[in-house]
């Protein structure tokens, strides 16, 4: 067992300067991906993006939602500004929340917060989006303050 668990431990230290920019791709790819098909009309949640904000244009709204998230997919993509460009990331998914609000009769099954529908579960996957984005800020907070910050907490 314990040789399995030193395979696994030098397997996951090799992946470990892999493991960021990888995520960082990926939620780059899906933030572009997702925005490409709002902007060509080809979105399967322009409905539900328009029913979520009945006070504004639909149209504009979902066009505008486009284009940030295909800005925000190639910000994360290139890499520069990071921890900015993960934040803008964690409050634009934040905002996909408020169709749970506005939306419960489509978000939730009879009404019960505990199950969700498709697009409950469609939104509520944000929380992992969200994570994956904050991990991607953290990891940029350089080295040299991550290290004081630890020094300042053993004090």
């Amino acid at each position: 067992m314990t040789e399995i668990s030193s395979r696994l431990d030098a397997r996951a230290n090799a992946l470990r300067p892999l493991s960021i920019p990888l995520l960082r791709g990926s939620l780059g790819l899906v933030f572009a991906w997702f925005g490409a098909l709002k902007l060509t009309g080809t979105t399967p949640v322009a409905e539900l993006v328009t029913r979520t904000v009945p006070w504004l244009d639909g149209g504009v709204v979902v066009v505008g939602l486009g284009a940030v998230e295909v800005v925000l997919g190639i910000a994360l993509v290139v890499g520069r500004r990071l921890r900015w460009v993960a934040l803008l990331v964690v409050l634009h998914l934040f905002g996909t929340f408020l169709t749970l609000l506005m939306q419960p009769a489509v978000a939730f099954q009879t009404g019960n917060p505990l199950l969700l529908t498709m697009t409950g579960e469609f939104v509520v996957k944000n929380l992992v989006l969200i994570t994956a984005a904050l991990v991607v800020m953290s990891a940029e907070v350089p080295v040299r303050q991550r290290v004081s910050s630890a020094d300042a907490n053993q004090r």
